[in-house]
Order: C-alpha cells, then sequence, then structure tokens
C-alpha cells in the first residue's frame, strides 16, 4: 500500500502525573496492619507466586519453517501469522523526520499484543538501513538499524513474530504507474534493484540469522506488468531480474534476493510476493524461486479496489497456490472506512489456513489509507474493530 500524505500533527497534552506508589515492603506492611485491626482478610497480602504470575512474559515466538502447504513450529504444529503492519519505517527517515512514525515503544507494541496478534510486519527502507549518503546521518545506518533492532526484540519481547519487509528501494522508474521519478528510495518502486538490493538483505540476513523466529519478506509489492508488455515477461523478470522490459535500471529478482539471505547461513522463513502490486499469485508456483532451505512461502496482498478482489478469482488464482505451499496475506485493508470488504477476505483465508495482517496500525484516517486504529493505544478505527474483534475471537 503506498503511504499516503504526511498527516497534520496536533499538539499532545500534557499527561496527568501518576499518584506515587507505595514501596512493596510498606504495602506489605499496611496489609498486615490492615489485617490485624480486621479491616481487610488475609487474602488482601500480596504473594510471591501472584506477583509472579502477574508479571510472567509471554512466550517466545516460534521458529516456523514452511512444510508442504503449512507453517509449522518446532513440535510441527500448525501456526499462522495473524496481526498488522506498523509502517514509518520505509518513510520517516527518508522525508528527513525520524525513523518511525509515532510511538514504537514498550506502550504501543503491548497495544498491538492486547488485539491479539500474534504478527508485527515491519517495513523498511534500504538506504536508510545501508546509509547512503542521501538520507540524513540521525536517521541512517547504525542509528537506523539499531532502532529496527529495538523494535524487532519488543515485538517479541510481547510474543510476537517480527516480519522484515523492504518496502522502499533505489532505482530510477518513470513509466506506467511510476510513484516518483526520483531515483532514490522515496517512494515504490516496480522492482528490486541489483545496486543495492542485495546488498541489504545480505546485511538484513546477517543481522537476523541467529534469530530464526524473525519472519523476512523479500520486496514488497513488485509490480513489473505494469512496465513489460507480457504478463510472462513480468513473471520472468520477477523472478530472474536483469535487464526487464520497461525499466530503467538493473533489476534483481527473486532468485537473487533469495540467493543473498541464504548465503548469509540464514535459514529463516522468507516470503516472496507475487506481481501486480502482490495481488496477483497466478505464475507463483511456476516462477517461484529454487530455495536450498526449503523455507519459503508465498505473499499475498489485497484491498477491496484491486483487481483481485473477490471469491471467484480468489478460488480459482489462490487456492491452488494455497495448496502448495504456505500462504501469508501481508496486507489487507479496505478504503471504505469499514470492515465488510477484510470480513469476507479473513472468512477465506481462515478456510485456507492462510495468515494474514491488517494494514496499518498508524493513525492515519479513511482519506489518506487504511487506518486500523485513532490512537497509539489500541482504539480502532471503525475498519480496524473488524480485525480487533476477529482476532480476539480466534484467540479465544
Amino acid at each position: 500500500m503506498p503511504r499516503p500524505p504526511r498527516p497534520l500533527r496536533l499538539p499532545r497534552l500534557p499527561r496527568p502525573p501518576r499518584a506515587p506508589r507505595l514501596p512493596r515492603t510498606l504495602a506489605v506492611l499496611a496489609g498486615a496492619l490492615l489485617i490485624a485491626t480486621g479491616l481487610a482478610m488475609p487474602s488482601a497480602l500480596p504473594t510471591a507466586g501472584a506477583a509472579s504470575a502477574a508479571s510472567a512474559a509471554p512466550p517466545s515466538p516460534p521458529v516456523l519453517h514452511a512444510e508442504g502447504n503449512r507453517l509449522v513450529d518446532a513440535e510441527g504444529a500448525t501456526h499462522r501469522l495473524l496481526g498488522v503492519n506498523r509502517s514509518g519505517g520505509e518513510f520517516a527517515c527518508v522525508q528527513g523526520y525520524g525513523i518511525f512514525d509515532g510511538p514504537v515503544d514498550d506502550a504501543s507494541v503491548r497495544a498491538i499484543a492486547d488485539w491479539k496478534a500474534n504478527t508485527v510486519r515491519i517495513p523498511l527502507n534500504e538506504e536508510c538501513w545501508l546509509g547512503t549518503d542521501n538520507i540524513d546521518p540521525r536517521y541512517a545506518g547504525a542509528n537506523y538499524t539499531s532502532a529496527v533492532e529495538d523494535l524487532v526484540r519488543r515485538v517479541q519481547d510481547h510474543g510476537m513474530t517480527p516480519i522484515v519487509e523492504l518496502h522502499w528501494s533505489h532505482g530510477q522508474y518513470t513509466g506506467n504507474s511510476s510513484g516518483c521519478p526520483d531515483v532514490h528510495a522515496s517512494c515504490q518502486k516496480p522492482m528490486p534493484n541489483a545496486r543495492y538490493t542485495p546488498a541489504f538483505w545480505t546485511s538484513v540476513a546477517d543481522t537476523f540469522k541467529d534469530d530464526p523466529a524473525v519472519v523476512l519478506d523479500l520486496f514488497n509489492e513488485p509490480y513489473p506488468d505494469r512496465a513489460t508488455p507480457t504478463t510472462a515477461q513480468a513473471w520472468d523478470c520477477w523472478r530472474d531480474g536483469g535487464t526487464c522490459p520497461g525499466i530503467g535500471y538493473e533489476v534483481a529478482g527473486m532468485q537473487d534476493l533469495l540467493d543473498a539471505v541464504r548465503g548469509t547461513g540464514a535459514k529463516n522463513l522468507v516470503l516472496a510476493a507475487g506481481i501486480a502490486y502482490s495481488n496477483d499469485l497466478s505464475g507463483w508456483l511456476e516462477h517461484a524461486p529454487t530455495d536450498p532451505a526449503g523455507n519459503l512461502a508465498a505473499a499475498w496482498h489485497v484491498y477491496n479496489f484491486n483487481t483481485c478482489s473477490t471469491v471467484s478469482c480468489w478460488d480459482a488464482q489462490l487456492a491452488p497456490v494455497a495448496a502448495e505451499v504456505p500462504l501469508v496475506a501481508g496486507e489487507i485493508g479496505e478504503n471504505t472506512c469499514s470492515h465488510g470488504f477484510i470480513g469476507s477476505v479473513m472468512k477465506w483465508l481462515d478456510a485456507h489456513q492462510a495468515s494474514y495482517l491488517g494494514w496499518t496500525w498508524n493513525t492515519w484516517n479513511c482519506a489518506s489509507g487504511p487506518a486500523l486504529i485513532s490512537s497509539y493505544d489500541g482504539t480502532p478505527t471503525a475498519f480496524g474493530a473488524g480485525l480487533r474483534d476477529h482476532l480476539t475471537a480466534l484467540a479465544s
């Protein structure tokens, strides 16, 4: 999903001061005094077991592997990735005002977990990660990568799977459906580039190869089909890269990027999205890159305004893919300010044991893009309420 215009920011009101909290020792003595005077029952006293249970951390997210058409954990149990996208890391840095858009502190991540989400997808910018000289150094290189690692860690601390994915990349494209004429990573491009993207994935995979619970999503929304004369050429470009008709820079194909990841020794689950902004998987099985680790899943995106947005299309195009490999709908959404469309999407994906993530955990509005929340405390929009209620129902 393209990033909407930056919203107007209102000043944040100061929070009222918190009431002082008694030290634990004084609290226990106070409770004992109340019991002695008959004003409280002994059960009111805190116990070590109760305190331990209250502070118990959620279980760590599983290390996932593709087994047939399922994602499974270390015990072989089926696990679906269900959650949200946390947009910002792809655009704030290149626009020069930060690394993320809005808070990514512990409280904001806990709010995602409170929706019973088990996955957070984190879009990235390759120039910010690599620290190219067009990016403000405050938001590039080591500063950027450290911030991403910190967010990944917080997501995992709340028991959720982080998916890191390449959203904005280098390469000048001014053809059909161009997002911008800029050579830099300031908008979506039709395909990854050979100049920087393999190096990006080598670095990212090196960073996370010792943490196999992190999932790697190779490229957000390929659309070589808007540049090439035929769909067949688009799928060849998608897999093999090189000189692709209609694209003026050297392309890195999905095989190039997967090779870069596996060349580091990383065994992490990898996602490869189809063409037509990830909405077309018709040629995915035929053109799937070869994975020596055998840990590859198909990624798909769907919005109510996409071409493949009906049950009949999903039955014809998606079902054959979902029958062979794990299917992850990395973005689902609608621009209706409601949730009727994603309700039908989730119903279909549930029936096929597929995964899905809502776009997006940002406080935008219906005019600027599908936003799940109106506040980072997790207050849902009318659109987001549908996803929240569905995830809660699945969890219960």
